[in-house]
């Protein structure tokens, strides 16, 4: 890993908690990381107010960028992408755009990080839409990393493909994995599962040189059956709120009080260790930080409730990304697995056709 320091462009505005959180967990995170600095966007009068309740006497690691507006949670994209241009969201992205940051992170309003992402940084060679990949705990005690999560909710089989690649080089580049396994998600592992477009997808896949495990199902997310498993927008989401409602019930069930007799309280007291261990698994803000792939800039997205851990676990996403070459590595793989179906000829036709690409291939 290079020495190199960064610059971070923090949306210091953004989300539900805002100063407390995202000031707070760069100005711990410089702490522990001294190759990192922090470009602080925002209110500069209340990024001040905040550092000095921090006890901060060191500058050295930001630099404050004034902005007058912010993004609203309930803003719509037209407004934060028309109206609000000098808005600490914009502002922060514009800052990877101009080169002044490496990478930028935002709590801020999703669909209006996109559509400023997209519209500032443009996307890269070869990618149609960016996509928004995060990484899901499971049961080996790692993570799988699932995209799309809700940037696109009608996809072609190419922009599947497009998902796989994209998918495929953050895996490496956070996790150092030269190979990862792609998942395509369906409603059963068959090869004639699915709609025209997931068949088509497959097809595309299979001959594409990605190490392509074959379909999977829900349960192989948390099962950790591979290392990505690529999907529509909305199937993704609806996936993502799913897991993170049973996140939410697991803690419930933690504070739940069992006074109804001696026996609801025993296996209260029996149930909460195993309760502890699985909340701590599943506790979304160890994974908070989601990528927006395919962009001209690393984008990394906070969950909009984060507070400072998990601000800084965003943080560090970004961190990891700028430094193991996230960038290059989905520009380099985007255009080798496009050079590969194209020598091959390889077209998105449903498998139930004979598809005979050369024996050249890689992975066929």
């Amino acid at each position: 890993m290079s020495l190199k320091p960064i610059q971070i462009a923090v949306d210091c505005m953004g989300g539900d908690i805002g100063l407390p959180a995202t000031v707070t967990a760069a100005y711990q995170f410089a702490q522990q990381h001294a190759d990192t600095r922090f470009l602080l966007v925002g209110d500069v009068a209340a990024i001040e107010a905040r550092l000095r309740a921090l006890g901060c006497r060191d500058s050295s690691w930001y630099r404050l960028v004034p902005a007058s507006e912010v993004v609203a949670m309930d803003d719509p994209v037209e407004v934060a992408l028309r109206r609000k241009k000098d808005s600490s969201m914009r502002v922060a992205v514009q800052a990877v755009k101009n080169g002044e940051a490496n990478a930028c992170v935002s709590a801020g309003n999703t669909g209006a990080l996109m559509a400023i992402s997209r519209y500032v940084l443009k996307t890269l060679d070869g990618i149609d839409r960016p996509a928004i990949a995060t990484s899901i705990p499971n049961q080996k005690g790692g993570a799988t990393t699932v995209l799309d999560l809700g940037a696109n909710v009608d996809c072609s089989a190419e922009h599947l493909l497009q998902f796989a690649i994209m998918g495929a080089a953050l895996v490496t580049a956070l996790y150092g994995r030269d190979r990862p396994s792609i998942g395509l998600l369906n409603i059963g592992e068959e090869v004639i599962k699915g709609n025209e477009v997931v068949k088509q997808a497959a097809v595309l896949l299979r001959h594409s040189g990605l190490n392509f495990y074959g379909n999977v199902e829900g349960d192989d997310i948390c099962k950790g059956t591979v290392d990505v498993i690529v999907c529509d927008g909305f199937v993704g989401n609806v996936v993502l709120k799913s897991i993170e409602g049973l996140a939410r019930m697991v803690s419930s069930m933690m504070h739940a009080e069992f006074k109804r007799n001696w026996l609801s309280m025993a296996a209260g007291l029996v149930a909460r260790p195993v309760l502890q261990r699985f909340r701590g698994r599943v506790d979304n803000r160890r994974y908070n930080g989601a990528a927006l792939l395919g962009l001209k800039g690393i984008v990394i997205k906070s969950h909009g409730s984060a507070d400072a851990y998990a601000f800084g676990n965003a943080l560090q996403r970004a961190r990891e990304a700028v430094y193991n070459g996230l960038l290059e590595g989905t520009a380099t793989a985007v255009e080798q697995i496009r050079r590969s179906l194209s020598a091959a000829n390889v077209q998105a036709v449903p498998p139930d056709e004979t598809v005979s690409p050369p024996s050249s291939v890689p992975g066929a």
